[in-house]
């Protein structure tokens, strides 16, 4: 497990540090007094958690955050702050979690663990699908790896779509929300649904996806997924749900909202 904490106040860096070092056997954690630094190390190692400060002079942790985000959309961010402002701008980027300073040691540990384990609320199966916190697909226990992020994005679309057949137009809407659907975008889409056919097909998995008439869905019978547990009133599911569906994906907000509805009712 790779963590990184990212604090301007030396002080205080060390001692996230030595906190995270005092319950995390085994844990890399490595501390950085700049986002500089904390962005040269997410381009070059695949990190699990970023434990933020927000008010830091260079790049404060919020726009930090969206920038780890796009280098590493599976990697869980916790901000912390003096600052209780914060807190909605912070959740508006699916931050796993928000602390305030002084930072106690129970609560970083509880905040740690919620992090890891919304990384596994499935079972490993034949085929199961993580939803809650980021996208994530497994054949076998082992998580794919798509050649591209868009042909992974087509199938969280699809996944989201609960069964429901989508176009290759409506596809495209969600991936390229300012361009026009013409001729040079449909043969690229083309080249991403290949690409994603070839991975399933790799991993044995492509009954999960069926062509029709010049649609795409998903088979839900093929595999599990969380969200669709959820939705069945599955008490495990639901208890496993802390307010991130698909992080990566901003469309995805639309059933994140309705999974909070469900849950107020």
């Amino acid at each position: 497990m790779n963590i990184i904490c990212v604090d301007d106040e030396v002080v205080i860096l060390n001692h996230i540090v030595n906190l995270c070092k005092s319950f995390l056997n085994g844990a890399l954690i490595k501390g950085f007094s700049n986002a500089k630094g904390a962005i040269d190390e997410i381009e070059n190692q695949n990190i699990d958690i970023a434990i933020l400060d927000i008010d830091m002079p260079d790049m404060n942790g919020l726009i930090l955050a969206a920038k780890i985000k796009e280098l590493s959309p599976e990697t869980s961010i916790i901000f912390l702050t003096g600052h209780p402002r914060f807190a909605t701008d912070a959740f508006k980027l699916h931050a796993s979690g928000y602390l305030l300073k002084p930072v106690d040691k129970e609560e970083l540990k509880t905040e740690i663990e919620y992090a890891l384990s919304s990384k596994k609320t499935l079972p490993k199966g034949k085929v199961s699908i993580e939803t809650f916190g980021n996208f994530e697909v497994y054949s076998n226990g082992v998580q794919l790896k798509f050649n591209m992020a868009k042909c992974k994005e087509i199938l969280a679309y699809l996944v989201d779509r609960q069964g429901s057949s989508a176009t290759r137009a409506e596809i495209a809407s969600i991936l390229w929300e300012d361009r026009i659907y013409d001729r040079k975008l449909q043969k690229q889409l083309d080249v991403y649904i290949r690409s994603l056919r070839s991975t399933l097909e790799e991993y044995g998995i492509a009954n999960i996806i069926e062509r029709k008439r010049g649609t795409l869905r998903v088979v839900p019978e093929e595999f599990e997924c969380d969200a669709y547990l959820f939705f069945k009133g599955d008490a495990k599911a639901v208890n496993a749900f802390r307010g991130e569906y698909m992080s990566a994906y901003s469309w995805a907000s639309i059933t994140e909202g309705i999974m909070f509805s469900q849950m107020n009712n």
